[in-house]
């Protein structure tokens, strides 16, 4: 690769990277990536970084023809802290479940008998996962987004995705057509976050 066509790589990955927006669930609509396109997000997350290739996290996609489950547990979850809750609130909660045309759960693997890794090295790789799949469904030209909450730490998630007592769900992530753009956020400057030894 010639250092022209190196910086025409660099340039083009740099502006992937920084124009990359948080993109709520609510706000992404069909048409949602399809299976070709879905495989592709998901091979990204496998390039993140694993000492020990313990794979210390798994995904957990939720098919439209299953949201009706995670939307009970949605309602569930709900009542699980507050036992007062409304029909309203609780249908409110099930909605959430059908938001966006992809939707995949991000579990980290935290068993000490994977391996040596630290559990905080688990983390950081399924967070280059999670920042890898964001990556790749920004350049097709999807939006993307994070989302957790209260619920996700409900007794009956971890029922409905058969958690085991060493897995920590750590966020759904929901790709698909922006419908209503809303106004960037700012970065932060670099002298915000660094400093020097």
């Amino acid at each position: 690769m010639s250092s022209t066509e190196h910086q025409e790589v660099l340039d083009a990955a740099l502006t992937l990277i920084h124009s990359r927006q948080h993109v709520s669930p609510k706000r992404l609509g069909e048409p949602g990536p399809d299976p070709e396109q879905i495989e592709k997000i998901l091979t990204a997350a496998g390039a993140a970084p694993d000492h020990g290739q313990l794979r210390p996290w798994r995904l957990v996609i939720i098919p439209p023809e299953r949201r009706q489950l995670l939307a009970e547990a949605f309602a569930e979850a709900l009542v699980e802290r507050d036992f007062e809750a409304t029909e309203e609130q609780k249908q409110e909660a099930r909605e959430k479940a059908h938001r966006g045309p992809f939707l995949v759960l991000v579990i980290a693997r935290l068993d000490p008998a994977l391996g040596p890794a630290h559990p905080q090295e688990r983390l950081i790789s399924a967070g280059c996962a999670v920042q890898n799949m964001l990556l790749a469904a920004h350049a097709m030209c999807f939006g993307a987004g994070l989302a957790s909450g209260r619920a996700l730490y409900s007794h009956c998630m971890r029922r409905l995705f058969s958690l085991s007592e060493h897995e920590q769900p750590l966020c759904f992530l929901t790709v698909g057509t922006v419908t209503r753009s809303k106004f960037p956020r700012g970065r932060p400057k670099v002298a915000d976050y660094t400093s020097t030894l």
